[in-house]
C-alpha cells in the first residue's frame, strides 16, 4: 500500500478506517486495528468525528465512477456500431431530411428531479420548455435544449396524469390533471402561476389536450380543452371561464386517453373497455367505434393529413383523401402488445406487432412516413408506412423501466411572434405548406425509472 500511495496519505486513510470502524461500534477491530496500525495522538474524539462518513462518501462516489464508465463504454459502442454501418453517410447527417429523421441512442439529455414515475411530456409550442408531470404530484418545467431544471410547479394534490400546452391565440397556456379529481391551469407568462381549477369529473382524469379551433389563420388556437377520466366520461371545458360546456358519455369502463384532431372538428378516445371511439366534436355523437383489441387501450392517436398519402398505399386506395380532411386515420395502442391502424370508418388497416409489453404511447411523425411507439419493453420502435407498417427501427433500453409517454416536438412556425404565441403541440398535424414550417426532430420520453429523456438530430 505504501507503494502506493504518500504517507500522507496512508495517514489520512487509516484515520478514515478509524473512524469508520468507531462509528459501527466494532471496538474489537478498531483496537485490533490501531494495534497494528498505530495512529497519531491528534486523533481524538474530536478529530475522528470529522472522518466519519468519510468512507461511505468515497465508496458511493466509485460506484457513481464506474456507473458512469459504463455508461460511456455503452455510449461508445453505439456510436461506434453507427459509425460502422453508416461511414458513407454519416457526413451528410448534418444535412439529413428531417422528413426521414428517427430517433437514436443515446438520449441528448437525461432529465433528472422527479421522485416517483413520470406520467406524462409537452412541449411548448414556441419555446424551449417541455412539461413533465409525475406521481409525485410535480410538474416540472425543463429547458429541453440545455438540459436544465427551470422550476418546480406544485399545487396538485395526487399523483399529475397528463400535461399539455396550448389555449387561446395570444395566450398559451399549461393544462394538468390529476387523480386529484381535478384540472389545473398554469400561466406560463407568470412563473406558471396557478390561474384557475377545474372540478367536475368524479374520478381520476387520465388525458388532456387543448382542441384546436379550426379557425382560418390559427387553426392550432382555441379556448376549448378536452380530458378524460376514470368516470367514463369526456369532458369539453372552456378554458376562459372554466365552465364544462359539454360531457360526453357512451364508455363503459375507464377512458385513459384522447387526441383531437388538427383542426378540433373531431375527438378519438380509448380506454379500459378495449375500445377506441370517433366523436364528433360539436355535437358530442359517437362517429364511429373501434373494435378488435383484446385489452385495454392505453394511448389514441389521430394521423395528421401530411400522412394520408402514405396510409392510403398502406390501405390500396387509388385515391388520397384530401389534405383539408380529419380524422382519415387514426392509430390505437393497447396492453395486448400491439398497435392498430384504422379507417375513420373503424374498419381495420393493419396490426403492428413488435412490442413485448403494453404500448403505452404514440405519435405520428410530422413528416407523415412513420408511427413511433413507446412500450414497458422499454423500448422506442419506429414503423414504416412505406414498408407496410413494418417495425425498421428500435431504440432497445431507451430507458432503465417501463416507458410511459412521449411527445414530438411541434413544428417551429417560420415567423414566431414576440408574444410567443403560436400553434400548439397539434400543429404538427396542420395543412400549412411546408415552406411556413420547420420540423424540430426532438422527441421527449418519460418513464418508470424517474427520467425524461430527450432524443434530438
Amino acid at each position: 500500500m505504501n507503494a502506493i500511495l504518500t504517507d500522507r496519505q496512508a495517514e489520512e486513510l487509516n484515520k478514515a478506517i478509524a473512524a469508520y470502524l468507531g462509528s459501527l461500534g466494532a471496538s474489537k477491530t478498531l483496537a485490533a486495528f490501531q494495534e497494528e496500525v498505530p495512529l497519531p495522538a491528534s486523533f481524538n474524539d474530536d478529530v475522528r468525528k470529522k472522518y466519519e462518513g468519510i468512507m461511505e462518501k468515497k465508496w458511493t462516489s466509485i460506484v457513481r465512477l464506474q456507473k458512469k464508465v459504463l455508461d460511456l463504454e455503452q455510449r461508445n459502442s453505439n456510436l461506434q456500431e453507427e459509425l460502422n454501418a453508416n461511414t458513407p453517410t454519416s457526413s451528410l447527417r448534418k444535412n439529413q431530411d428531417p422528413t426521414s429523421w428517427l430517433p437514436r441512442a443515446p438520449a441528448r439529455h437525461t432529465l433528472q428531479s422527479h421522485r416517483s414515475p413520470i406520467t406524462c411530456v409537452a412541449f411548448h409550442p414556441v419555446f424551449s420548455s417541455l412539461a413533465s408531470g409525475s406521481e409525485d404530484t410535480s410538474i416540472k418545467i425543463w429547458d429541453w435544449e440545455m438540459g436544465e431544471l427551470e422550476r418546480t410547479v406544485k399545487g396538485h394534490t395526487k399523483g399529475v396524469l397528463d400535461v399539455d400546452f396550448g389555449g387561446p391565440r395570444g395566450g398559451t397556456l399549461l393544462a394538468s390533471c390529476s387523480s386529484d379529481l381535478t384540472i389545473k391551469l398554469w400561466d406560463p407568462t407568470d412563473e406558471y402561476k396557478n390561474i384557475r381549477t377545474l372540478p367536475g369529473h368524479d374520478h381520476s382524469v387520465s388525458a388532456i389536450r387543448f382542441i384546436p379551433s379550426g379557425a382560418a389563420g390559427a387553426p392550432s388556437s382555441g379556448n376549448l380543452l378536452v380530458s378524460a377520466s376514470r368516470d367514463k366520461t369526456l369532458r369539453i371545458w372552456d378554458v376562459t371561464t372554466g365552465y364544462c360546456v359539454k360531457t360526453i358519455r357512451g364508455h363503459v369502463d375507464w377512458v385513459r386517453d384522447v387526441a383531437p384532431s388538427f383542426d378540433g372538428r373531431w375527438l378519438l378516445s380509448g380506454g379500459t373497455d378495449q375500445t377506441a371511439r370517433l366523436w364528433d366534436a360539436n355535437s358530442g355523437e359517437a362517429k364511429s367505434t373501434f373494435l378488435g383489441h383484446e385489452h385495454v387501450i392505453e394511448c389514441v392517436a389521430i394521423a395528421p393529413p401530411v400522412s394520408y398519402a402514405y396510409l392510403a398505399t398502406l390501405v390500396g386506395l387509388k385515391k388520397t383523401p384530401p389534405l383539408s380532411s380529419s380524422a382519415e386515420f387514426v392509430a390505437t395502442g393497447s396492453r395486448d402488445k400491439t398497435i392498430k391502424i384504422w379507417d375513420g370508418r373503424g374498419t381495420l388497416i393493419k396490426t403492428l406487432a413488435g412490442h413485448d409489453n403494453w404500448v403505452r404511447g404514440l405519435v405520428f411523425h410530422p413528416g407523415g412516413q412513420y408511427l413511433l411507439s413507446v412500450s414497458d419493453d422499454k423500448t422506442i420502435r419506429c414503423w414504416d408506412f412505406k414498408q407496410e407498417g413494418k417495425c425498421v427501427k428500435t431504440i432497445s433500453d431507451a430507458h432503465g423501466h417501463f416507458v410511459s409517454c412521449i411527445r414530438w416536438a411541434p413544428n417551429q412556425p417560420k415567423d414566431v411572434p414576440a408574444n410567443g404565441d403560436a400553434a400548439n403541440g397539434a400543429v404538427v398535424n396542420g395543412t400549412k405548406k411546408k415552406d411556413e414550417e420547420k420540423i424540430r426532430t426532438v422527441i421527449a420520453t418519460g418513464s418508470v425509472d424517474l427520467n425524461v429523456r430527450i432524443f434530438a438530430a
